[in-house]
């Protein structure tokens, strides 16, 4: 969901509630403190597309997006009540304490923050769930930093992170979304991490499904109520309709993801006993060989 509430509290519980009918099982929001994380120039200048502020400058904007610390524990009990997990997106350090504090299971860092090591330190040695970072616009040498970070100290990185392919964009072109990544991501670091995610900002749903079979065990997308909504993230954004059927669709491919019990299954059989060469005419042939 990350910031598509546009900062209105009914608004993100709303959104929870379709994600949950959709079927999916997280719902992530994110935490920022403009003035920690932007520069004096970035929080002052203008959003650089201003059809899409909410506020004068850059920082006004991105505080009227902002919900407090209070708000996301209303969020969170409401995620309980509907069964749905709660989770979060930190980008600075004050953020990932506010949010440690909640204790949800899983905290995420999205790729622009996968370099902050005092944000990282403080949800690897304060918080003990699980950490799912995403690796847009991140060298591979960064990419090992981070799961050497994650090894050390309190990290416990086998047990407690999940990294995601993921390409930053919005929209992000078919072939920039660079699937095969997820197999670099499987041998290097595989035995090292609890999991491979992918984090998509893509266009459709035909992706996520590859993206599943070729092992990643997290899928992300955003998500919104009305894909025209004022903001960047809605036009890279599944609308509810969009999520119910990757949900179907990923459903369907964990289903069929399996090795065959036996050769001929018994719904074959009898499929095998009317049409298959040397079956259906096996008398015949056997009299022709005679």
């Amino acid at each position: 969901i990350g910031c598509n509430h546009k900062g209105e509290l009914d608004i993100a519980k709303e959104l929870l509630t379709l994600c949950k009918e959709a079927g999916a099982t997280v719902g992530k929001f994110q935490k920022r403190t403009p003035k920690e994380l932007l520069t004096p120039e970035q929080y002052n200048a203008p959003h650089p597309n201003p059809e899409n502020s909410y506020g004068s400058t850059y920082g006004e904007h991105r505080e009227f997006l902002e919900l407090s610390v209070e708000d996301h524990k209303v969020l969170q009990d409401h995620c309980k009540s509907i069964g749905l997990e709660y989770s979060c997106s930190v980008w600075d350090t004050t953020s990932a304490k506010e949010i440690v504090s909640l204790n949800p299971t899983l905290i995420k860092v999205g790729s622009p923050s996968n370099q902050h090591w005092e944000l990282q330190k403080v949800l690897r040695d304060e918080y003990t769930g699980e950490v799912h970072i995403s690796t847009g616009m991140t060298t591979k040498e960064e990419i090992e930093k981070i799961v050497t970070f994650w090894e050390q100290g309190k990290g416990d990185a086998k047990n407690r992170v999940v990294l995601y392919n993921c390409t930053s964009g919005y929209p992000v072109p078919f072939e920039d979304v660079c699937l095969l990544d997820i197999r670099i991501l499987q041998q290097k670091y595989a035995h090292r991490v609890k999991a491979i995610g992918f984090s998509g900002h893509h266009l459709g749903i035909a992706i996520d499904v590859a993206a599943y079979a070729l092992g990643a065990e997290w899928v992300e997308r955003h998500f919104t109520k009305d894909r025209t909504w004022k903001g960047t993230d809605h036009a890279a954004s599944l609308e509810p309709a969009g999520l119910s059927k990757l949900m179907r669709d990923l459903e369907a491919t964990h289903t069929a993801l399996t090795y065959k019990a036996e050769d001929i299954l018994d719904l074959e059989k009898a499929q095998r006993a009317k049409l298959k060469w040397g079956q259906y005419n096996k008398d015949i042939l056997d009299k022709a060989k005679k």
